[in-house]
């Protein structure tokens, strides 16, 4: 009875203690520099930037394009969602601060697509009829729709600014814009798995994984309690991840989609 009681929350506890842990291991890796398992594991590295040019009229500019052929990123994709985080091929930036990391979950999580987006989910969601609980009609609508609001805004703040702070990481993605479909594809999947630090270097993405995962486990607290069960938790977390690759490639390729099809116009 005890266990059954605590159940509900148990998720809760786990997202905290993944955090907790994240804290204790930032700490230990400010003392020690070891190597990056991602040096290890992935066959791809994040594209070094070339030197910036010798003459350059003012040395404080924080944004390099080192090769005037790369394909550039739009602000959003089809002038509508969002993309602040895609960043040029051949792109140097500077790390971003803690509340620039806020800022940048703030954006996506309340920009104005951000709604038209929920909405579209929980018309899927409801036609599935994935949470019985919500019931039918417009009313049930406007339930669905208040949660994909919410796991929006939970996730983007976990995986774009929380985790990332904690960690170091950068939560921005970097396009390689090199090379054929197959390399550039698998390129922006395994990009779920490794990221760029703020010190420039490789590392393993706790924010997409942990990130993730913490926000599935939060969702657990506005759910309906016969959606508290560890399978669930379990879809929405690998969903979320599998929706992130999903616009992992769309971002990498989006600059030529939007160079050969609509000509730049967006």
């Amino acid at each position: 009875m005890i266990f059954s009681s605590l159940l509900p929350h148990s998720r809760l506890f786990i997202a905290a203690a993944a955090i907790a842990v994240l804290l204790v291991s930032t700490a230990q890796q400010s003392t020690a520099q070891q190597p990056s398992p991602a040096d290890v594991f992935s066959p791809y590295k994040l594209p070094a930037p070339d030197p910036a040019p010798e003459n350059t009229a003012d040395s404080s500019n924080i944004t390099v394009v080192t090769s005037e052929t790369s394909a550039k990123q739009s602000k959003r994709i089809l002038g509508i969602f969002p993309n602040y985080r895609a960043v040029s091929a051949d792109t140097q930036l500077p790390p971003l601060a803690w509340h620039e990391k806020f800022w940048l979950a703030t954006k996506d999580s309340f920009d104005y697509s951000s709604f038209i987006t929920a909405g579209m989910l929980a018309g899927v969601s409801q036609a599935k009829n994935s949470t019985p609980e919500f019931g039918h009609g417009s009313a049930a609508y406007g339930r669905y729709y208040w949660h994909a609001v919410a796991d929006q805004a939970v996730g983007n703040y976990l995986t774009e600014a929380i985790v990332p702070t904690l960690t170091r990481e950068d939560p921005r993605y970097y396009t390689l814009g090199h090379g054929g479909v197959l390399k550039r594809s698998r390129y922006a999947l395994t990009r779920l798995l490794i990221t760029r630090t703020d010190c420039g270097g490789s590392s393993l993405n706790f924010s997409e994984i942990i990130g993730n995962g913490a926000g599935a486990a939060i969702s657990d607290a506005y759910y309906p309690s016969r959606e508290h069960t560890w399978t669930k938790t379990g879809q929405k977390w690998i969903a979320q991840i599998g929706l992130d690759g999903a616009f992992n490639v769309l971002k990498e390729f989006w600059p030529d989609i939007n160079r050969i099809v609509f000509r730049n116009q967006y």
